[in-house]
């Protein structure tokens, strides 16, 4: 197996960090300049000190979508921003259903119990 330049995939890595840190960079910054310094789920607050706390959440969850009007964003703390990802990926994951109001797990792990122990009965 023929070895590729390990010094040009790590310039490709570097430059790709990069790139969408700076994109990153762009977005934040008009996020948190059209927006209040609010979490959009649970209402905490920010201020400088605490302001890298707080992320740019994509609604429709593609980061290139950025319009400058910030029709796409919401700020979301750390948290609330983890949870609304977990959401989505056990949604498209066909695993537990999530409801608006964030509850509603369907799986029942011991539904099937009885057969799988065969009927003893």
């Amino acid at each position: 197996m023929k070895s590729g330049n390990p010094g040009k995939l790590d310039r490709i890595v570097a430059d790709a960090r990069r790139y969408a840190e700076t994109r990153e960079q762009g977005y934040r910054e008009q996020a948190l300049k059209i927006y209040p310094w609010i979490c959009g789920r649970c209402a905490r607050e920010f201020t400088r000190t605490n302001l890298r706390e707080l992320t740019v959440h994509h609604r429709d969850h593609n980061h290139g979508n950025n319009p400058s009007d910030g029709s796409n964003w919401e700020l979301l703390c750390l948290y609330c921003h983890d949870n609304e990802h977990q959401r989505q990926l056990e949604t498209a994951g066909g695993g537990a259903t999530v409801d608006a109001g964030g509850t509603a797990a369907t799986h029942s792990p011991f539904a099937n119990l009885k057969a799988m122990l065969g009927d003893k009965d």
